[in-house]
């Protein structure tokens, strides 16, 4: 033996699958298939997020994706940033009205507080609302008071709730951050569903200490910032990631139940001139097989369940 002390071997939350109780471990392979509405093979969910980077970010405990880099004022980041909302948004919404696609906007508290036209511009289109946090200099982290995190997640519903006229069902904390009580706060809040997990393709059912609440897939690996910004690829990268990742649950759909493709884009990124082409290419090879459903997150949400 290696002589480590014998309650090192009496680990209290040691399980099968994870060391916590929130789900029930499974596979996916061995769940009952999903079948969509009209039995479409793929859920197309398309969730575009509207942030707002205070030019003061304090960074902590670290930066999200997309903060300021440079000395204040980084007037560099911060307006490349603002661009998206500004001018970005705008060819994603002229894009999408083109294709018929309705999509799931998550948006910074801050951001309906200071542009709520932008929430009623994609209540229009009846895209859906999803709380995206205060901001992305406010995140979720364990050691943040729970009293505090309480607060942060009140004041960004009040602020999506002044603005918008829908139901606010959706979470995504900024830069997917969870504090231990997340979870239990957000359900607490009404909140239906949750984008921060990234570990499955389909949604699951999750405990908190306020009652169920589901994680839907958001994974990053083919999000816009990840592929274009952080990773430096290319725009065909880009758009060879999005139709790879599609075909491929395309074809496990055939056979093991409907599958969900589900992209998250930011303006100030995939708006850019040279980029939206990138993300059209894609969207049209996607639309053009038989079979897929362009739906919200909460549309997706009620389906699933309705199955289960």
């Amino acid at each position: 033996m290696s002589g480590l002390p014998e309650e090192h071997l009496r680990y209290p939350f040691r399980r099968y699958g994870m060391d916590h109780d929130r789900y029930d471990w499974s596979i996916l392979p061995r769940r009952k298939p999903v079948r969509w509405p009209a039995d479409a093979r793929v859920a197309l969910w398309i969730t575009v997020s509207l942030q707002w980077f205070p030019i003061d970010m304090k960074g902590k405990p670290f930066k999200p994706p997309g903060a300021m880099q440079t000395a204040y004022p980084d007037l560099r980041h911060y307006t490349l940033r603002d661009y998206g909302n500004r001018v970005g948004i705008w060819r994603i919404f002229r894009l999408f009205d083109g294709l018929g696609i309705r999509a799931s906007a998550a948006v910074n508290g801050a951001v309906a507080a200071r542009h709520p036209s932008l929430v009623q511009a994609c209540e229009q289109r009846g895209w859906e609302i999803i709380a995206h946090g205060q901001d992305m200099d406010h995140l979720h982290y364990e050691g943040l008071p729970v009293e505090q995190e309480r607060a942060q997640i009140a004041t960004t519903l009040a602020c999506l709730r002044r603005a918008a006229k829908g139901p606010i069902r959706g979470w995504l904390s900024p830069a997917k951050s969870q504090s231990g009580a997340t979870l239990d706060l957000i359900a607490e809040a009404g909140l239906e569903y949750c984008c921060d997990w990234v570990n499955d393709d389909m949604p699951y059912p999750m405990r908190t200490k306020a009652g169920p609440i589901t994680a839907m897939p958001h994974p990053s690996d083919i999000e816009d910032y990840f592929i274009l910004v952080q990773n430096h690829l290319s725009e065909d990268d880009f758009t060879h990631a999005l139709t790879d990742h599609f075909d491929l649950l395309w074809e496990e759909a055939a056979t093991q139940g409907g599958r969900i493709m589900a992209i998250s884009l930011h303006p100030w990124v995939i708006g850019q001139p040279y980029r939206i082409s990138t993300l059209e290419k894609a969207l049209r090879h996607i639309l053009s097989r038989r079979g897929v459903w362009a739906a919200t997150g909460a549309e997706i949400l009620d389906a699933w369940k309705a199955g289960q």
